[in-house]
Formats: C-alpha cells, structure tokens, sequence
C-alpha cells in the first residue's frame, strides 16, 4: 500500500497544485473589473448622508444621468473656476442650455436602482451602491438626479409629506475634473453625501422643504474620522470642523460614529451632548488622505 502511494503521490499532488494554481488565477481574474469599452468610461456613484435630527429620511430617486463633455479629457489636475456654493440646486429644462448651446455636451444615463432611500440609514461610514455603468468618454460636468414624489421624513413617530422648492423633481450636482478617483483606467468612482442637516428645512409646523445640499468627495483625496462616545445616553451631535469645513455624525447604538469625506487637515470635535452631560471638545485632530484617524474613547461628564 505504501509502494503504491508512492508511485500515486506525485501525480496526485501535482496535479492539486495545479488546480489551485488555476483557481487561484480564475479568482483574480474575477475579482478585476471588466475591461472598459472603446470610447467609454464607467461610473460608479456611491450614496452616504450626513444626519440630521430626524427618525428618517425617505428620498424616491428615480433616474440618474450626467452631463459629459465629449471634446474633453475625462481627468485633469486642474479644479473648474466655481464655488462650492454654486455645486448643488434644481434644474430646470428650460434653461437647458449646456445640452442646445454646446454640441460636444450630451446626457448619458446611467443604470440606477429606482426606490425610496432612507438616508439615515447610510451614515458613520455605511453607504450604498446608487448607480453604477458605462457612459460616454469625456469630462463630466453635472450629475443630474431626477426624485418621484414620494418623499417623506420621519420625526418623533410622525411621517410628513417632504416637498421641493416649486415643485422641482431634478437636482443637479456640478462636478469638477479632479475631484474623481480614477480606480483603475477608465473607471471613476465619487460619493455623494447628501446633508440632511442642510438639506431639510422646516417652513412651519408640520411643513419640510428639501433644500439639496450634497458635497462630493472620493477615498482617495479625503479621510476620515471615527471614535466612540460614552455613556452611550448621551444623545449627542458631533461635528468635526476647521476653518474651512465642518462635517456632522450622530453616534451609533452602541456610542460609534464616524465622519468620512474631510478634507486632509486639522480639525475639532465638537460634542453637543444631551441628557445633562456637559460639552466637550477635541482639538488637534490630523486627518490625512486615504486613512481613517481614530480618537480615544470620550467619556461624558454631568
């Protein structure tokens, strides 16, 4: 028997490498993205929210397209000369004038999943797949996101109707050329992080207006910030800030939070706590590009 398995041995355990060898290579191969078509580009639009003080937020998006420039190369070191100010509002078809004006700017729509998104549910680092294809190769300049009507918020066990300024369906995110991450060649990748604390205002009692306020921001140009606040009844509002951005988190069950998409730099913590703990601030936080930087647990004090 020993003699026989010797003889057996060899084959049997070359022939096992080799498999492995062929499904270690079979796996690669899967896990690469699929070749980029001539002339095209693939996008890749990632959905996350910065909180407000709301049990839920219902968003019902129904259509994503973008705005591409096709005499233009998609990727370029060199920022668009706009205000962050002037990224986010309603469109309206009528002043549709980057489609008539210019013959080298087409839409493109790209494959969504139509549905209501309770943005509340995308937050300290959690986000969805919005939309994801290939479109026409080119600089992007807009991302226009057309709403159904059902949308809605939550708050104290209450449901209230959500409406749009003037009855507008479709909003339009300016992008700037470096703002994408380029993943591998032809793929680009970009999160749109929907602030609700910006993005809901209440008129009057029982009456919201959604006002969009969306910043845009990739892995790979920002970082991020995450810790845990205890007690965990605390009930408190985070912001992470600096002179020049400020970020919100509204911590987990269990006391987590995290702030993604900050510009590399040093920032705040602010902790507006509830439940009769006082305040409290960290300083001298560093954020850098591509990594997530972890503060110590903060404990609360009445």
């Amino acid at each position: 028997m020993k003699s026989l398995f010797r003889k057996m041995g060899l084959p049997i355990l070359l022939l096992g490498a080799l498999s492995m060898i062929i499904y270690a290579c079979s796996k690669n191969n899967s896990d690469e993205p699929a070749p980029v078509p001539q002339g095209q580009q693939r996008v890749s639009l990632m959905l996350t929210d910065a909180p407000g003080l709301f049990d839920k937020v219902n968003i019902d998006i129904r259509k994503v397209e973008l705005l591409i420039d096709t005499c233009s190369s998609p990727m370029t070191n060199k920022d668009d000369d706009w205000d962050d100010h002037d990224r986010c509002g309603w469109w309206e078809d009528k002043h549709d004038k980057d489609k008539d004006d210019n013959k080298c700017n087409v839409w493109d729509s790209l494959p969504v999943r139509p549905g209501v998104y309770d943005l509340l549910q995308f937050r300290n680092g959690l986000d969805t797949s919005l939309a994801t294809g290939t479109v026409r190769k080119g600089h992007i300049l807009s991302i226009r996101i057309t709403l159904g009507n059902n949308n809605s918020l939550v708050k104290n066990n209450v449901t209230y109707p959500l409406k749009s300024l003037n009855g507008q369906v479709k909003i339009v995110i300016k992008v700037r050329k470096g703002e994408w991450d380029e993943t591998t060649p032809g793929n680009l990748q970009l999160w749109l992080d929907f602030d609700i604390s910006r993005s809901i205002i209440q008129v009057r009692d029982g009456m919201f207006v959604l006002k969009p306020f969306i910043q845009v921001w990739t892995l790979a140009k920002t970082g991020s910030v995450s810790g845990r606040i205890l007690p965990k009844d605390a009930m408190s509002v985070v912001t992470v800030h600096n002179a020049t951005d400020s970020m919100y988190a509204i911590p987990g069950r269990e006391g987590e939070f995290k702030v993604r998409g900050l510009k590399p730099g040093t920032y705040s913590i602010f902790v507006n706590a509830g439940n009769g703990y006082k305040d409290t601030t960290i300083t001298g936080v560093q954020v850098m590009r591509n990594q997530d930087t972890k503060v110590p647990t903060i404990t609360l004090k009445k």
